[in-house]
């Protein structure tokens, strides 16, 4: 970090002699491995070190000088524009820095090509989709010389139309904006205090006992 002096006012600093030089004034060094981080983000949050490492975005980081340190409070710090490493500092003293963390289990090159390779092919079908979408879209007329009332070049039957206006009512929104959502299970029938459901019309089934059958109807009828 250096100082430079307003305009007008050179800065000037003695040299060996004493007397005054011109040029840059340092103020204060910053040793280059302080000032990598710089440039970091606070992640925010206080994390804890697990026997997995950190969690950091639902994915593990790790890093060998973590072996001792479980169950310490720390916080993190990284590169907005990379993920695949993290620097952890402590939560006590903020500029001391613990050391670095890496991401555990990253993908092979193989995985990485093969990835690529399938969102490049869903990329090519989305936008293939979309083209034919579009040209469906669209309203075309035959071409004419003189006055006369439009014509669609293209006609749909009945049967076509109800056909796609069924298929899009058939598409699942849900399940393709949230497609690794579990589906919540059924509810449980309903059973009485002694072990009794109610039959459809809203009264206790037969077979239940005389003491549970009261209470059942005292629920009800509340």
């Amino acid at each position: 970090m250096e100082h430079r002096a307003p305009p007008g006012r050179p800065h000037r600093r003695p040299d060996a002699r004493g007397s005054l030089g011109g040029g840059w004034a340092p103020v204060e060094d910053i040793a280059e491995e302080y000032l990598a981080f710089f440039a970091l983000e606070d992640d925010g949050r206080v994390r804890k070190i697990t026997t997995n490492g950190i969690s950091w975005r639902r994915r593990a980081c790790i890093a060998p000088w973590m072996s001792g340190h479980v169950g310490m409070r720390v916080r993190l710090r990284y590169l907005p524009h990379y993920d695949g490493r993290i620097e952890v500092f402590s939560t006590e003293e903020w500029s001391r820095h613990l050391g670095s963390a890496y991401l555990a289990q990253a993908a092979t090159v193989e995985q990485r090509r093969a990835l690529s390779s399938v969102r490049e092919k869903k990329a090519r079908a989305l936008k293939a989709d979309l083209k034919a979408a579009e040209k469906l879209r669209k309203t075309r007329y035959t071409a004419t010389t003189t006055a006369a009332a439009p014509r669609l070049r293209r006609t749909a039957t009945s049967s076509q139309a109800e056909a796609e206006i069924a298929r899009s009512r058939g598409v699942d929104l849900a399940a393709r904006a949230l497609p690794d959502l579990i589906p919540p299970r059924e509810p449980p029938g309903f059973l009485g205090p002694s072990g009794c459901s109610p039959s459809p019309r809203g009264r206790p089934a037969d077979g239940c006992r005389a003491g549970g059958g009261s209470r059942w109807r005292a629920a009800w009828s509340g």
